[in-house]
């Protein structure tokens, strides 16, 4: 990579903001980067990377009608060593996760200054993944979090129940602490491991440290002292 410039291809249904960005990258960094070609349809974009054997693609997600997350998934299906830079004209979480589940190796929101972009080009093209820190935060928030569909299914009990099972308590601490025979407390824990798809405590004490509920900010968090 030292030796030679690094090709790119960009993916972006808005013809001019990727002829934009093109020159950009070539007046700022025509030393480092080649602009081997841009498609504003997702279907080129797997045939344009093979067309310059591009180093780097970078992909806008909004574009219709099958989205960039699907260009993403044909690029590093067919060609896994390039990689790719998604872009978003958003901060959507979730869109942000269907990219790098996809394989993008890095994401910036559109609102991200062109003329910085060169920065975490050069860091993808390195084999590192680039993330803006704001949105990093939200996504790490997002994941200790339990899933709202599990959610609806639990009730304020069993989330009680959840905790005592994450702290550890046997049985018996538990019949007490819920005003429940034993019996009837090996029933709760037995329903409860089913409702979140846990085989066994020691996994439901796993998942719940996975979703933060022992965390001191969380609002699941039950005072078991």
């Amino acid at each position: 990579m030292k030796d030679r410039r690094l090709v790119i291809v960009i993916v972006d249904d808005h013809e001019l903001f990727a002829r934009g960005l093109a020159l950009l990258l070539s007046t700022n960094a025509g030393d480092r980067f080649e602009v081997g070609g841009l498609t504003t349809h997702v279907e080129e974009a797997p045939a344009l990377v093979e067309s310059c054997g591009a180093d780097l693609a970078i992909v806008d997600l909004a574009m219709p009608p099958l989205g960039g997350t699907a260009a993403i998934r044909q690029i590093k299906r067919r060609f896994p060593g390039t990689r790719v830079l998604a872009l978003s004209g958003s901060d959507d979480l979730e869109l942000a996760e269907q990219a790098l589940r996809a394989g993008a190796d890095g994401y910036l929101t559109k609102s991200a200054d062109p003329e910085v972009l060169v920065a975490p080009l050069l860091t993808v093209a390195a084999g590192f993944r680039v993330l803006e820190g704001e949105l990093l935060d939200l996504l790490l928030t997002a994941t200790r979090k339990p899933p709202e569909a599990l959610l609806e299914g639990l009730g304020s009990q069993d989330l009680r129940l959840w905790t005592f099972l994450a702290r550890g308590l046997e049985t018996n601490d538990i019949a007490n602490r819920m005003l429940v025979s034993e019996r009837t407390a090996k029933r709760m824990v037995a329903s409860l491991l089913n409702k979140i798809g846990a085989a066994n405590r020691v996994e439901a004490a796993g998942l719940a440290g996975t979703y933060g509920l022992l965390d001191s900010t969380s609002k699941f968090a039950e005072d078991a002292t």
